[in-house]
Protein backbone atom coordinates (compact mmCIF):
# COMPACT_ATOMS: atom_id res chain seq x y z
CA UNK A 1 0.00 0.00 0.00
CA UNK A 2 2.80 2.39 0.93
CA UNK A 3 4.54 1.62 -2.38
CA UNK A 4 1.36 2.58 -4.28
CA UNK A 5 1.18 5.91 -2.40
CA UNK A 6 4.85 6.62 -3.16
CA UNK A 7 4.33 5.66 -6.81
CA UNK A 8 1.29 7.97 -7.02
CA UNK A 9 3.24 10.86 -5.43
CA UNK A 10 6.14 10.24 -7.83
CA UNK A 11 3.76 10.30 -10.83
CA UNK A 12 2.10 13.51 -9.60
CA UNK A 13 5.51 15.11 -9.18
CA UNK A 14 6.51 14.22 -12.77
CA UNK A 15 3.16 15.48 -14.08
CA UNK A 16 3.80 18.82 -12.35
CA UNK A 17 7.34 18.99 -13.73
CA UNK A 18 6.02 18.28 -17.25
CA UNK A 19 3.26 20.92 -16.90
CA UNK A 20 5.70 23.56 -15.65
CA UNK A 21 8.23 22.73 -18.39
CA UNK A 22 5.49 22.96 -21.03
CA UNK A 23 4.29 26.33 -19.66
CA UNK A 24 7.86 27.68 -19.68
CA UNK A 25 8.35 26.46 -23.26
CA UNK A 26 5.11 28.12 -24.40
CA UNK A 27 6.08 31.38 -22.64
CA UNK A 28 9.53 31.28 -24.28
CA UNK A 29 8.05 30.67 -27.75
CA UNK A 30 5.50 33.49 -27.34
CA UNK A 31 8.22 35.91 -26.23
CA UNK A 32 10.64 34.78 -28.93
CA UNK A 33 8.29 34.71 -31.91
CA UNK A 34 5.01 36.54 -31.14
CA UNK A 35 5.03 39.25 -28.47
CA UNK A 36 7.77 40.61 -26.25
CA UNK A 37 8.14 43.59 -23.87
CA UNK A 38 10.71 46.29 -24.69
CA UNK A 39 11.98 49.15 -22.53
CA UNK A 40 11.83 52.66 -24.03
CA UNK A 41 15.16 54.46 -23.56
CA UNK A 42 15.42 58.22 -23.89
CA UNK A 43 13.12 61.04 -24.93
CA UNK A 44 13.08 60.67 -28.73
CA UNK A 45 9.44 59.47 -28.87
CA UNK A 46 7.97 61.91 -26.34
CA UNK A 47 5.17 62.66 -25.70
CA UNK A 48 3.86 59.45 -27.34
CA UNK A 49 6.29 57.28 -25.35
CA UNK A 50 8.28 58.35 -22.31
CA UNK A 51 11.65 57.19 -21.04
CA UNK A 52 11.32 53.88 -19.13
CA UNK A 53 7.87 53.03 -20.54
CA UNK A 54 7.54 49.36 -21.39
CA UNK A 55 5.81 48.49 -24.65
CA UNK A 56 4.72 45.17 -26.14
CA UNK A 57 6.08 44.38 -29.61
CA UNK A 58 3.91 42.47 -32.04
CA UNK A 59 6.54 40.40 -33.87
CA UNK A 60 4.10 38.32 -35.89
CA UNK A 61 2.01 41.16 -37.42
CA UNK A 62 4.62 42.51 -39.88
CA UNK A 63 5.18 38.99 -41.21
CA UNK A 64 1.56 38.75 -42.38
CA UNK A 65 0.66 42.34 -43.24
CA UNK A 66 2.49 45.37 -44.53
CA UNK A 67 4.11 47.92 -42.27
CA UNK A 68 2.03 51.08 -42.60
CA UNK A 69 2.95 54.74 -42.57
CA UNK A 70 2.96 56.17 -39.03
CA UNK A 71 3.26 52.71 -37.38
CA UNK A 72 5.59 52.75 -34.39
CA UNK A 73 8.27 50.08 -34.78
CA UNK A 74 11.14 48.59 -32.83
CA UNK A 75 14.34 48.41 -34.87
CA UNK A 76 17.07 46.01 -33.82
CA UNK A 77 20.78 46.60 -33.51
CA UNK A 78 21.10 50.19 -34.69
CA UNK A 79 24.63 51.55 -34.42
CA UNK A 80 24.49 54.72 -32.30
CA UNK A 81 27.11 57.37 -31.42
CA UNK A 82 28.65 55.32 -28.61
CA UNK A 83 29.64 52.68 -31.18
CA UNK A 84 27.23 50.33 -29.46
CA UNK A 85 24.32 48.63 -31.14
CA UNK A 86 20.92 48.80 -29.48
CA UNK A 87 17.24 48.53 -30.31
CA UNK A 88 15.45 51.81 -30.98
CA UNK A 89 11.78 52.80 -31.25
CA UNK A 90 10.70 55.18 -34.03
CA UNK A 91 7.73 56.04 -36.25
CA UNK A 92 7.52 55.01 -39.92
CA UNK A 93 7.30 58.14 -42.08
CA UNK A 94 8.51 57.00 -45.49
CA UNK A 95 7.64 53.74 -47.26
CA UNK A 96 9.69 52.24 -50.12
CA UNK A 97 9.52 54.54 -53.17
CA UNK A 98 8.36 57.62 -51.20
CA UNK A 99 9.87 61.05 -51.75
CA UNK A 100 10.00 62.79 -48.33
CA UNK A 101 10.34 66.50 -47.67
CA UNK A 102 9.74 68.80 -44.70
CA UNK A 103 9.13 72.47 -45.33
CA UNK A 104 7.94 74.99 -42.71
CA UNK A 105 7.26 72.16 -40.23
CA UNK A 106 5.00 70.43 -42.76
CA UNK A 107 5.46 66.86 -44.04
CA UNK A 108 5.21 66.30 -47.80
CA UNK A 109 5.20 62.80 -49.22
CA UNK A 110 5.43 62.53 -53.00
CA UNK A 111 4.49 66.22 -53.15
CA UNK A 112 1.30 65.77 -51.07
CA UNK A 113 0.78 67.38 -47.63
CA UNK A 114 0.35 64.93 -44.74
CA UNK A 115 -0.90 65.86 -41.27
CA UNK A 116 0.80 64.43 -38.19
CA UNK A 117 -1.69 64.84 -35.31
CA UNK A 118 0.62 62.91 -32.96
CA UNK A 119 2.98 65.94 -33.07
CA UNK A 120 0.37 68.54 -32.04
CA UNK A 121 1.13 68.34 -28.31
CA UNK A 122 4.90 68.59 -28.85
CA UNK A 123 4.46 71.62 -31.12
CA UNK A 124 2.35 73.37 -28.45
CA UNK A 125 5.08 72.73 -25.85
CA UNK A 126 7.77 74.53 -27.89
CA UNK A 127 9.13 77.47 -25.94
CA UNK A 128 10.45 79.30 -29.00
CA UNK A 129 9.10 80.23 -32.42
CA UNK A 130 11.19 77.64 -34.27
CA UNK A 131 9.87 74.54 -35.96
CA UNK A 132 9.70 71.07 -34.41
CA UNK A 133 11.04 69.42 -37.59
CA UNK A 134 13.72 71.32 -39.51
CA UNK A 135 13.42 71.65 -43.29
CA UNK A 136 15.06 68.83 -45.25
CA UNK A 137 14.76 66.50 -48.21
CA UNK A 138 16.01 62.93 -48.53
CA UNK A 139 18.49 64.10 -51.13
CA UNK A 140 19.97 66.74 -48.80
CA UNK A 141 20.34 64.41 -45.81
CA UNK A 142 20.89 60.99 -47.36
CA UNK A 143 21.77 61.54 -51.02
CA UNK A 144 18.69 59.66 -52.31
CA UNK A 145 15.60 61.05 -54.03
CA UNK A 146 13.26 58.32 -52.75
CA UNK A 147 13.24 55.68 -50.00
CA UNK A 148 14.98 52.61 -51.48
CA UNK A 149 13.06 49.39 -52.11
CA UNK A 150 12.85 47.18 -49.01
CA UNK A 151 13.68 50.11 -46.70
CA UNK A 152 11.84 52.63 -44.52
CA UNK A 153 12.45 56.20 -43.38
CA UNK A 154 11.81 56.65 -39.64
CA UNK A 155 11.64 59.62 -37.27
CA UNK A 156 11.13 60.06 -33.53
CA UNK A 157 8.13 62.15 -32.45
CA UNK A 158 10.41 64.44 -30.42
CA UNK A 159 12.07 65.67 -33.61
CA UNK A 160 14.56 68.08 -32.06
CA UNK A 161 16.32 65.38 -30.01
CA UNK A 162 15.65 62.23 -32.03
CA UNK A 163 18.56 60.33 -33.57
CA UNK A 164 16.78 58.81 -36.57
CA UNK A 165 16.87 58.30 -40.36
CA UNK A 166 17.94 61.91 -40.91
CA UNK A 167 21.33 60.87 -39.52
CA UNK A 168 23.31 59.25 -42.38
CA UNK A 169 24.85 56.81 -39.87
CA UNK A 170 21.37 55.38 -39.27
CA UNK A 171 19.77 56.25 -42.61
CA UNK A 172 17.09 54.10 -44.22
CA UNK A 173 16.01 51.06 -42.21
CA UNK A 174 16.00 47.67 -43.98
CA UNK A 175 12.75 45.74 -43.47
CA UNK A 176 14.63 42.80 -41.89
CA UNK A 177 15.86 45.10 -39.08
CA UNK A 178 12.28 45.83 -37.98
CA UNK A 179 11.50 43.51 -35.06
CA UNK A 180 7.82 44.43 -34.98
CA UNK A 181 5.21 47.08 -34.41
CA UNK A 182 3.90 48.37 -31.10
CA UNK A 183 0.73 50.10 -29.93
CA UNK A 184 0.53 48.87 -26.31
CA UNK A 185 2.17 50.46 -23.26
CA UNK A 186 2.15 47.86 -20.49
CA UNK A 187 4.13 49.68 -17.77
CA UNK A 188 4.27 51.83 -15.66
CA UNK A 189 0.70 51.45 -14.43
CA UNK A 190 -0.24 55.11 -14.89
CA UNK A 191 0.87 55.01 -18.57
CA UNK A 192 -0.92 51.79 -19.56
CA UNK A 193 -2.52 52.26 -22.97
CA UNK A 194 -3.80 49.47 -25.22
CA UNK A 195 -3.79 51.53 -28.41
CA UNK A 196 -1.57 54.63 -28.21
CA UNK A 197 -0.58 54.62 -31.88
Amino acid sequence: MEEKVQEKQKNEFFEWVKAIAFALLVAFLIKQFLFTPVLVKGASMMPTLEDKDRVIINKIGPKFKSIDRFDIVVIENVLLQKNEEENIIKRIIGLPGDKIEYKDDQLYINGEKFSEPFLDQKKKELKDSGSLTYDFTLEQDLGEITVPEGHYFVLGDNRRVSNDSRNPEIGFIPKEKIMGTTSIICWPFEHIDLNFN
